[in-house]
């Protein structure tokens, strides 16, 4: 049977504004004012640890990284738990997926904590109750430890799982789990990342091109071919 692990931010849920504000005001607290759109969407698909630590060496922070990650998941989390877009087509698949039995997981570069909190504002933790978080691996994305630890956790062999990815370090990591991958750029500047070449189904034009009822045949194919 084939499973499937889905990214969570931009993929099932459009938290990036969210991301991006909490950055902003770390950022800022710390002396670094101005942090741009353009600026974090060179992070998307990398875990906050990971990105914080590199702006952190970039800017000359003096604060360690734990206490910059702390508050940065504190502003994310309100940000977070005032509202959480779920992309509508995505909800629908989970939902067909869920009704037929998949075996489903959510495999995020974000805190535990911050994955809990969206999982259950949205309602989504109905359906995904198995996550695992960049904090309980070695390595975060595009490196494949959380793709292979929640296809331990389903139970599932790596070949026989699916992740669902909006990120070129993502692609990268499901590829590098031995994983087929269906892309969903965030960006559409990123469409033409050679990471999405090798995907088995590229939605080039993202969300506003994804269909939940393209995405299950395909997976229906590939679970009967």
């Amino acid at each position: 049977m084939i499973s499937v692990i889905f990214d969570l931010d931009g993929t099932l849920v459009d938290s990036e504004p969210n991301y991006y504000e909490s950055g902003r005001r770390t950022l800022e607290r710390h002396g670094v004012p101005g942090f741009t759109w353009e600026q974090h969407a060179r992070f998307i698909g990398i875990g906050t640890l990971e990105t914080l630590e590199v702006l952190r060496d970039r800017h000359g922070i003096a604060a360690p990284v734990e206490q910059l990650l702390a508050e940065q998941n504190a502003a994310y989390l309100e940000l977070a738990r005032a509202g959480t877009e779920v992309f509508p087509e995505m909800r629908a698949l989970v939902e067909r997926l869920h009704a037929e039995g998949v075996p489903m997981a959510v495999a995020s570069g974000s805190s535990r904590e911050a994955i809990d909190a969206v999982l259950a504002g949205t309602g989504l933790d109905a359906r995904l109750s198995t996550a695992v978080s960049a904090e309980e691996v070695p390595r975060g994305k595009p490196a494949p430890d959380v793709f292979l630890e929640a296809a331990r956790r389903l139970g599932a062999e790596p070949a026989a799982c699916v992740v669902f990815e909006d990120a070129a370090p993502g692609a990268v990591a499901a590829r590098a789990a031995g994983m087929d991958c269906v892309a969903i750029p965030y960006a559409a500047t990123t469409a033409d990342d050679a990471a999405f070449a090798g995907a088995g189904l590229l939605f080039a034009g993202g969300q506003r091109e994804f269909s939940a009822a393209a995405a299950h045949a395909w997976l229906t194919d590939r679970r009967t071919g």
